[in-house]
């Protein structure tokens, strides 16, 4: 391992620092989104803690940049209409599209000196926490807690409500939360002889090695090496991993890559692709892989579920396959991320303005259009109760829900922006280069020597 390495990781992490982060199977029983218990809102008629008239609200108008195209910019637009429509104050919200988080990133960056900067926007949470640190961003607890004006946000589960803080300040809310998972194919496995998901990362290497050796009983040579779980190298599946390991990629508000949990985590991982039991091939559909049982395993988010479904019928499968955090020997890992609503700090008015919309996106009315049209999590717990049709038709996206009490939330430092490409970058290039796996350390080595200079 050389400098050669840190050159092909930085080489593309500013190019790249700033990108975007169902249906019918069994029956499942019906989940809710586990949190802490819930408590009734604000009676009417109570006076707000804030300093704002509210007539001075009336045809006040604010700006709202979103990120998307297509359906859910569509969904975002006509969400504006309608609270302009229907909002008791008066509030006129002007909404305007970036396509994605990285002209979304820029285009903030660039109004910030302006008097053109958004009032409101959609997110990324390490995005968030740069603005703050710059002292730009609306601090929202004395809105969550207003009696007049604020939200419960006993209704939202914590590992949601807990990525936007900073220092004991509420930095944003959230706007949207999916999930990394695996996806194992259900009925294929217990041909295989199991009946459950990998429980720990023995069980893990098992099935893959079985699923992998049932390929040679065949006559087509060209699956003779697939069968078992087909690689990701992704950041998210690489951090998920790290934490199934009780590892992680911290230590205290530094990073730290090079640890005994984290070595063995990825010698696993190339173990396994040196057995065989792992595989990768340039330019295959997962999807397709995992519908074709080509992959026993594979790794997707909430939102590719209805994809995965749409590969089944395709294929004419009738496997059972299901959603399955990352095994560890202690505790599964699962990543859950996502964007926020940001508000910058402008009049009193204009903040308040800007909050009542995001109050209203959150009401679970809108929350349920967004489960419904994006496949996302529902923010809200008492959300599922509107759910009940898509949850019968969307079982796996139930499974998933139903896997939320294991859910954590991504490094709070605004680095993670770039750390995280380089996390990518420097898996990518393990499995480019086939590093041995009694190498990895030197991997690991050379991730937190760049992450520690990207943090400066």
């Amino acid at each position: 391992m050389n400098r050669l390495l840190a050159l092909v990781l930085l080489g593309t992490i500013f190019t790249a620092a700033c990108g975007t982060p169902a249906a019918p199977a069994a029956d499942v029983p019906g989940t809710k989104i586990p949190t802490r218990t819930a408590r009734p809102g604000p009676t009417a008629g109570v006076q707000s803690l804030l300093r704002v008239d509210e007539k001075a609200l009336d045809g006040l108008e604010i700006t709202a940049w979103y990120p998307w195209y297509g359906v859910e910019a569509s969904l975002f637009e006509s969400f504006a209409e309608d609270f302009n429509q229907e909002n008791p104050w008066g509030i006129e919200v002007r909404t305007l599209g970036q396509v994605n988080f990285t002209n979304m990133y820029e285009a903030v960056n660039a109004a910030l000196p302006t008097a053109e900067r958004p009032h409101l926007v959609i997110a990324l949470p390490e995005h968030a926490l740069e603005w703050n640190s710059e002292r730009e961003v609306t601090e929202l607890t004395p809105y969550v807690q207003d009696p007049r004006y604020g939200i419960d946000s006993n209704d939202i589960p914590f590992v949601f409500w807990n990525q936007d803080t900073s220092g004991g300040a509420r930095v944003a809310v959230p706007a949207q939360r999916t999930g990394h998972f695996l996806l194992w194919n259900e009925t294929w496995a217990g041909s295989l002889g199991f009946d459950s998901p990998p429980d720990d990362p023995q069980d893990f290497r098992q099935q893959t090695c079985r699923a992998q050796q049932s390929m040679l009983k065949d006559e087509n040579l060209q699956n003779d090496f697939k069968g078992g779980w087909l690689v990701d190298s992704g950041p998210m599946t690489a951090y998920a991993w790290l934490l199934a390991f009780e590892g992680g990629v911290l230590e205290g508000d530094d990073y730290r890559f090079l640890t005994p949990n984290n070595i063995e985590a990825f010698k696993f991982l190339r173990e396994l692709s040196e057995s065989t039991c792992a595989w990768q091939a340039a330019g295959v559909d997962p999807i397709e892989v995992f519908a074709s049982r080509e992959a026993l395993l594979i790794t997707a988010s909430l939102e590719d579920l209805p994809a995965v479904a749409r590969a089944f019928a395709s294929a004419n499968s009738t496997d059972k396959w299901r959603v399955t955090a990352y095994p560890g020997a202690g505790e599964d890992a699962l990543i859950v991320y996502g964007s926020s609503y940001v508000l910058f700090k402008s009049t009193e008015e204009e903040q308040l303005a800007a909050w009542l919309f995001v109050r209203w996106l959150l009401d679970r009315e809108q929350d349920a259009r967004w489960v419904e049209t994006t496949h996302l999590f529902p923010l809200r717990e008492s959300t599922m109760d509107l759910l009940g049709d898509y949850r019968k038709t969307h079982p796996q996206w139930e499974q998933a829900v139903g896997l939320l009490p294991q859910g954590e939330i991504l490094p709070q430092l605004a680095s993670w922006r770039t750390v995280k490409v380089m996390l990518g970058d420097g898996f990518t290039h393990m499995y480019r280069v086939n590093v041995p796996s009694g190498q990895v350390a030197a991997i690991l080595a050379q991730m937190e020597s760049i992450s520690r200079d990207l943090s400066e």
